[in-house]
């Protein structure tokens, strides 16, 4: 499966474009200053004047380059797709079976959530589904991004008969992230640090059995009772062959 080329999307134009390098720094800087703020605080508790006074700059200055708390916010989970998918694309083991693949995913997921702290994670799960601003578009352009890996894993697993495809890839894309989201809302709300690595297996373990074909078990079994039996026969067959006077005894 050749590696996919992470690409960004283009974010609608802010109120000011940063043409100069300073401007660009400048730019960079209100981003993180953002992201550390509606981190700690959540979208509705962050102030724009907040991000500005931790930048010593006027609110005035965060506003020449964005329109309000809404876009930055925007931007912020933007920024944060885009080094994701990045990650996400640049780390998959192409030469891994479905299932480490699979096993990748889900770890680095979970990894990339909560490795900045719950604050970040709580910021995409619920204002990154906002579709009530002009940069709505976009991020959901970016949530597509960001599960591809795993429909190309999916469907790499249906090509080589290990994955159901008694059900559509986004159905089992949902199944896969359903259960995952539940378990970052959960570390969220809890204000708790999860072990990333014991959480991701466990996760593997339940998701991969649900994923593959139902009659897989049953498949597999009967294979297996077949190559038990043709090695008793040739077992038999052997035996057989060296009992005194039969044919195919030497004299």
């Amino acid at each position: 499966m050749p590696a996919a080329v992470a690409t960004r999307t283009a974010l609608p134009a802010s109120r000011r474009q940063p043409a100069g390098r300073k401007s660009q720094q400048r730019v960079k800087e209100i981003l993180q200053a953002g992201r550390d703020v509606f981190s700690e605080k959540g979208y509705e508790r962050a102030t724009t004047a907040e991000i500005a006074q931790r930048l010593g700059v006027s609110e005035a200055t965060v506003f020449s380059y964005f329109r309000g708390k809404r876009e930055l916010c925007a931007r912020v989970i933007g920024d944060w797709y885009d080094e994701s998918i990045e990650a996400m694309e640049a780390g998959m083991p192409l030469d891994g079976s479905v299932r480490q693949q699979f096993a990748f995913i889900v770890r680095t997921h979970l990894r990339l959530m909560l490795e900045s702290g719950t604050g970040i994670c709580e910021l995409v799960l619920s204002e990154g589904r906002t579709r009530h601003h002009d940069l709505s578009e976009a991020l959901i352009d970016m949530q597509r991004r960001y599960t591809a890996p795993l429909m190309r894993v999916l469907a790499r697993g249906q090509e080589c008969g290990q994955i159901r495809t008694d059900m559509p890839l986004r159905l089992l894309r949902s199944l896969v992230f359903g259960p995952m989201e539940h378990v970052l809302w959960d570390a969220t709300l809890g204000r708790r640090r999860a072990d990333i690595d014991a959480t991701a297996q466990r996760l593997v373990e339940v998701l991969w059995p649900a994923l593959q074909p139902p009659n897989l078990e049953l498949a597999a079994l009967a294979q297996f009772s077949q190559d038990v039996g043709d090695a008793v026969r040739k077992l038999e067959r052997e035996r057989a062959a060296q009992r005194p006077g039969s044919p195919a005894t030497p004299r």
